[in-house]
């Protein structure tokens, strides 16, 4: 695999999708954010500080998420429809390349935007002297690019070999399931029958566990209360596996469709 090449595809995809406008939605998060910590002393005197922290995460990971999800779906099918992928297969590009470039090129894009938001996050914090663990803040944004990778490698997989619509709502299900797959083993632990056990166990094992990546609630109501430097090394270990594992599967599928 050429490194320069898979270079050459991320950067084309980043100047793509910037040029479809997704930077406004920063702006976007900018006016709400700063509307809802002027709204909430008049509706919420005694817990505004906590509902400023939550809100204000939640958005970015809903943000990334609809971004990861409707652009990673269509990375490759757009290619497809407009018949680019014929000229780009035909040169000395492999299948790996063109999925791995297309997975940098929208992370990159997601790092900018969650790097942005957190930014401008900080900032409403401070503007309404709101309390905030800055290094827990940190983390949770470096995590949750993390988790908006993985799930842009799950978009990028669904849309090789199903449509947009349908690989929008795979995605989706993966992003819901994932964020409850520990709860789903805690199920199955509790059931008296083997084969639930066993099948909890197997869907916890192929779903990713978004929870390992989710730190939003110690970075909200735990200050600066964050998990041990190994257990962060883990997870982000965790994270990066299972992108490779994924996009693995997905040029395995895309080196079988027939161009």
């Amino acid at each position: 695999m050429s490194l320069g090449r898979v270079l050459v595809i991320a950067t084309n995809v980043f100047r793509e999708v910037i040029r479809d406008r997704i930077l406004y939605l920063i702006g976007v998060y900018a006016i709400a954010l700063f509307a809802i910590g002027r709204l909430l002393p008049d509706v919420a005197a005694s817990a505004e500080s906590k509902i400023l922290l939550d809100v204000g995460l939640g958005a970015i990971s809903l943000l990334g998420l609809i971004i990861a999800t409707f652009i990673g779906t269509g990375l490759v099918n757009k290619e497809i429809d407009k018949r680019t992928v014929y000229v780009l297969i035909a040169k000395p590009v492999s299948r790996l390349e063109f999925i791995v470039g297309k997975h940098i090129g929208l992370s990159a894009v997601l790092a900018v935007l969650v790097a942005a938001m957190t930014a401008i996050y900080l900032l409403v914090l401070t503007v309404y002297q709101t309390p905030f663990p800055l290094s827990s803040i940190l983390v949770t944004a470096v995590f949750q690019f993390l988790e908006l990778s993985l799930i842009t490698a799950v978009a990028i997989l669904f849309g090789v070999f199903t449509s947009p619509l349908l690989a929008t709502l795979l995605t989706f299900g993966v992003y819901l399931m994932g964020q409850s797959s520990r709860d789903l083993l805690k199920l199955g632990a509790l059931s008296e029958n083997p084969g639930f056990q066993r099948t909890t166990e197997i869907f916890y094992l192929l779903l990713p566990d978004l929870a390992r990546l989710n730190l939003k609630n110690q970075a909200v109501y735990g200050l600066e209360l964050i998990p041990e430097p190994l257990q962060l090394l883990s997870s982000a270990f965790y994270a990066v596996v299972y992108i490779g594992l994924v996009l693995t599967i997905a040029t395995l599928i895309f080196s079988r469709r027939q161009f």
